[in-house]
């Protein structure tokens, strides 16, 4: 699974262009899975057989955050803005790659006070003189994401996008474990959940699932002066029982934890007090549906250099894998 979540963090998809990401992942499950499609949105949905006709909705979501281009100086300096929630403070130097692989370096103008620091102070400088040379290239609108490579630094893994490609790999070595299923199951991989959790929106309509299981990352408690939060790394994957977009379903979360206890597998309680993930809008899809989260817990997250620990991701595929095998 390490060399699947190197190639999903490595590979570009940033919110609203989630084409090559969204193919990665179409190569790794086409020959997997009873069906496998694109809806209009871009969602890629895929569905196994189960043996009852509920249906069950996992979510996990393909895209990135991201820069967007807003203006091109005579000096051929490009102006941005951001694609999702990015921190100006963390991009100062960073490397970025485009779309169609140009990549650059980000920098700022003179200021009397880092304090003032915004987006509107910064630009990206690709190496190229003017903006005759810059447009044979980016255009207004083009999309930029971290370049970063993944590491493997043995328990713990480090990468840009992590939110949400582990995740995905999560679901994917799931997908490839199953031997059977209790239900019907939809295992979506969504678009633009980082600039208003909007696939999940649409494709949980269309599915109208009976339950819900977005898979996505959460933050900790175990850094230095860290808020306060009773998650860690390594301490199993989290089971969410609420954030800004969801109180978790009495149900689900239930279902999480009598399977998780009933399997022994190591597990923690969360509550995150800021964010949300897809879980926000598949649970007021059409007439609600009950939905939990399984969260993976993650240092750093948006930043070029996210941390999770390998084992919670193995439990993750365990515990998902074991909850699937109940009728809902």
């Amino acid at each position: 699974m390490k060399e699947i979540i190197k190639r999903l963090t490595e590979a570009y998809g940033p919110s609203g262009h989630e084409e090559e990401i969204r193919n990665l992942i179409r190569s790794e499950l086409e020959d997997e899975v009873d069906e496998i499609r694109v809806d209009k949105l871009g969602n890629l949905i895929t569905y196994k057989e189960g043996s009852s006709d509920k249906k069950v909705m996992l979510a996990a979501h393909m895209d990135e955050i991201g820069l967007i281009v807003t203006h091109i100086d005579e000096d051929g300096f490009i102006r941005f803005s951001n694609v999702g929630g990015v921190s100006p403070y963390i991009l100062l130097g960073e490397r970025v790659i485009f779309g169609n692989g140009l990549e650059g370096v980000i920098s700022k103008e003179e200021l009397d006070s880092i304090k003032k620091l915004r987006f509107s102070k910064m630009y990206i400088d690709v190496g190229l003189d003017s903006k005759e040379d810059v447009k044979e290239e980016i255009n207004i609108g083009d999309v930029a994401t971290y370049k970063r490579e993944f590491s493997d630094l043995g328990d713990r893994l480090l990468a840009k996008s992590l939110d949400n490609r582990a995740g995905c790999a999560l679901l994917i070595e799931t997908i490839k474990n199953l031997s059977t299923l209790a239900n019907d199951t939809y295992f979506v991989f969504t678009v633009q959940e980082e600039v208003g959790i909007r696939g999940a929106q649409t494709s949980a309509f269309g599915i109208n699932p009976d339950l819900g299981i977005a898979v996505d990352v959460t933050g900790t408690g175990d850094t230095p002066e860290s808020r306060r939060m009773a998650v860690s790394l390594g301490e199993g994957p989290a089971i969410k029982v609420k954030d800004r977009s969801v109180i978790t379903h009495p149900k689900v979360k239930d279902l999480m934890v009598s399977t998780a206890e009933e399997q022994e597998i190591s597990y923690q309680l969360e509550v995150l007090e800021f964010g949300g993930t897809d879980a926000g809008s598949i649970h007021l899809t059409r007439k609600g549906v009950p939905t939990g989260v399984l969260s993976i817990p993650a240092r750093y997250i948006h930043t070029p250099s996210e941390v999770v620990d390998y084992s919670d991701v193995e439990n993750g595929v365990k515990l998902l894998d074991s909850i699937l095998q109940k009728e809902v």
